[in-house]
């Protein structure tokens, strides 16, 4: 081998294995980098996923007090209108209750009560109030009864109150009291029956 080939050949195999060594080391650089890069993705798709569930989360509560604020706009709004309603129908059953004080049903219905009160006292003393509206029927009243009546100072728009003191009894048959209770106690169902 001459010199010139020994050159050659030394020249081919130093870069041969400097090639070997730079492959090698790009190779290791590589796959330094590919772990950094799939390291990252890993950690960026874990972000992205908490970062999903927590807007999702965010989402959903944001939703649900919307919801509950809308129901109770909807349930003050229909408890208003509710109430609007409640209202309008007492005011015509007492204008039905003033029509009806007008009629002889009205004067039977007083006696009925005059008399209840009457028995119900039996041997006790009893005070029999009607209302003032009442005044001008007080003389029929007492000739169809026999029994002495009080106008009372209070206006109870019609009916009969009866105390028996010695028993520490109130007879309420006002058409105030009674629709008063009636008030309290209507309620408004729903269509599927439910309050």
């Amino acid at each position: 081998m001459t010199l010139e080939e020994k050159i050659e050949h030394l020249q081919a195999t130093s870069m041969e294995q400097a090639r070997a060594e730079g492959n090698a080391i790009i190779d290791s650089h590589r796959e330094a980098l590919e772990k950094v890069f799939a390291d990252h993705k890993t950690e960026a798709i874990r972000q992205s996923e908490l970062r999903i569930k927590s807007e999702t989360t965010n989402a959903k509560l944001t939703l649900n007090q919307a919801s509950a604020k809308s129901q109770l706009e909807i349930k003050r709004r229909y408890g208003k209108i509710q109430q609007e309603l409640k209202d309008k129908i007492f005011d015509e059953a007492l204008s039905l209750v003033m029509d009806y004080m007008k009629t002889e049903a009205y004067d039977d219905y007083l006696i009925k009560c005059i008399r209840q009160a009457e028995r119900f006292a039996g041997s006790d003393p009893v005070t029999i109030y009607i209302n003032p509206s009442d005044d001008g029927k007080r003389s029929d009243l007492e000739d169809a009864t026999g029994i002495h009546l009080t106008i009372s100072a209070e206006d109870f728009i019609g009916g009969v109150r009866a105390v028996i003191r010695s028993r520490n009894i109130l007879i309420d048959n006002s058409f105030k009291t009674q629709l008063r209770n009636e008030y309290d106690k209507f309620i408004f169902l729903g269509g599927d029956g439910i309050a």
